[in-house]
């Protein structure tokens, strides 16, 4: 019952869903593509990332100094059902499709900085 709960209770949070829509979107982003399209600073984009790793949503891949974040390759069935939910459902929200426009002008432009 506790694992339901958090795995749940992980998607509550609107920043979280949103990370959530572009993982599944996008497959794979690093913390300054979700900064650019959130508009939120470093620290609070880890902070929700770290939410989401601790619930079983995100696995983490470094590369040099960056880290890479994607959807867990060892999803329980219960957010594999999820996913598909929010998939079917992501088309219809205006904010996913805001996001998903915001991260393709980012990364149309993305800084030399930013891997």
């Amino acid at each position: 019952m506790k694992h339901l709960a958090q795995t749940i209770k992980a998607l509550s949070d609107t920043i979280r869903l949103r990370i959530v829509l572009l993982l599944q979107a996008e497959g794979e982003l690093c913390v300054c593509d979700l900064m650019a399209v959130l508009k939120l600073p470093q620290s609070t984009v880890s902070r929700h990332l770290a939410y989401l790793k601790r619930s079983c949503w995100v696995d983490i891949r470094r590369e040099g100094v960056w880290m890479y974040y994607s959807l867990s390759r060892e999803s329980c069935t219960l957010c594999k059902e999820l996913l598909q939910t929010l998939k079917q459902h992501a088309a219809t929200l205006p904010e996913a499709a805001s996001d998903r426009a915001a991260l393709a002008a980012f990364m149309k432009d993305k800084p030399a900085g930013c891997s």
